[in-house]
């Protein structure tokens, strides 16, 4: 017997699914073959927030698992839309690596030691807007590309700097490069950031009862809080919403940490909220409830009116 497994191509996902495989070959002695898919993420070089559709890294790969061409797949959970096909199921969450994000610099400088005018890479809107409220005196230019190649741009006159999520350089084994750790409750994450989803066939039950060995129970509850909170707010590439759990497994509870910006940046609602493990998911819906009465959803009206503005301002 023999299960497919379907990946993106990059160095970092094959990395992401080998993760994945090590963990099921100790529980089994079945063989896997994995199977690279390309998807529009991958064929579409534009800044992702100016491409208008949901799933662009897994949307092709999630196919390929709904038609039965491959048996389940491995993809980064961020990338992964909250309305998931229902003919799919997550069926394991693996320890989560480090949600951070990393700064990486020309001589290792910090953020705040960067050059005035100096530019930083980066496509994603909710880091972009995070650097402008720390160093509004900074350009922030889009920059696609594998992980190894965002670094290599970071270093040859192109950017002075990349911003970059810290669990890729790990898995990579290029922890070497990065300059500065940022704090997670300073610089918030994209929700599910550092975790690994595989992915299956709803209705595949002995599979997803081997795929579930693979789970680690704090990681799928702190996942299971940000990604009801980002469902419940709608959020996705075009508001950008920063969303990270904090187990505290002695206590069997975690806190919640939101924080959502104005396009302009001169807003910046930011509010946490603690649970029970046992409830992760109404704790997150909790928070969104928080943040709607904050005024989350004029913020995102005004993010989806400032797009185009965005991109304008990215690409000079």
């Amino acid at each position: 017997m023999k299960y497919k497994v379907g990946t993106r191509g990059s160095r970092l996902a094959i990395a992401q699914t080998e993760i994945v495989l090590s963990l099921l070959r100790k529980k089994t002695s079945i063989n896997f073959e994995v199977v690279t898919i390309n998807t529009t993420g991958d064929l579409d070089r534009r800044p992702i927030f100016t491409i208008d559709e949901k799933g662009v890294f897994e949307k092709e790969i999630n196919q390929a698992v709904i038609s039965g061409q491959v048996d389940f797949a491995v993809h980064s959970l961020k990338d992964i839309p909250s309305d998931l096909s229902d003919k799919l199921i997550v069926a394991s969450i693996p320890k989560r690596a480090s949600p951070n994000d990393v700064l990486v610099s020309k001589e290792k400088l910090k953020l705040e030691e960067l050059p005035a005018s100096a530019i930083v890479g980066t496509s994603s809107l909710r880091r972009a807007i995070q650097i402008f409220r720390l160093r509004p005196d900074l350009h922030v230019k889009p920059v696609r590309g594998n992980v190894e190649t965002r670094v290599t741009r970071s270093g040859v006159g192109e950017y002075d700097a990349v911003i970059l999520a810290e669990a890729g350089l790990l898995r990579l084994g290029m922890k070497d490069v990065i300059a500065e750790r940022f704090n997670l409750k300073d610089f918030v994450p994209a929700p599910g950031q550092g975790a690994i989803a595989i992915v299956c066939r709803r209705q595949s039950a002995e599979l997803i009862e081997l795929l579930k060995t693979a789970e680690d129970a704090e990681s799928k509850i702190e996942t299971d809080a940000e990604r009801a909170l980002v469902s419940k707010l709608e959020a996705g590439c075009r508001f950008p919403v920063g969303a990270v759990a904090v187990s505290k497994p002695s206590q069997r509870t975690f806190t919640l940490y939101a924080s959502i910006f104005s396009p302009d940046g001169r807003k910046n609602i930011k509010l946490k909220k603690s649970g029970s493990v046992r409830h992760p998911a109404q704790v997150g819906i909790e928070l969104a409830d928080l943040l709607l009465k904050e005024g989350a959803k004029e913020l995102a009206a005004g993010w989806r009116d400032a797009v185009e503005e965005w991109n304008k301002k990215l690409s000079r």
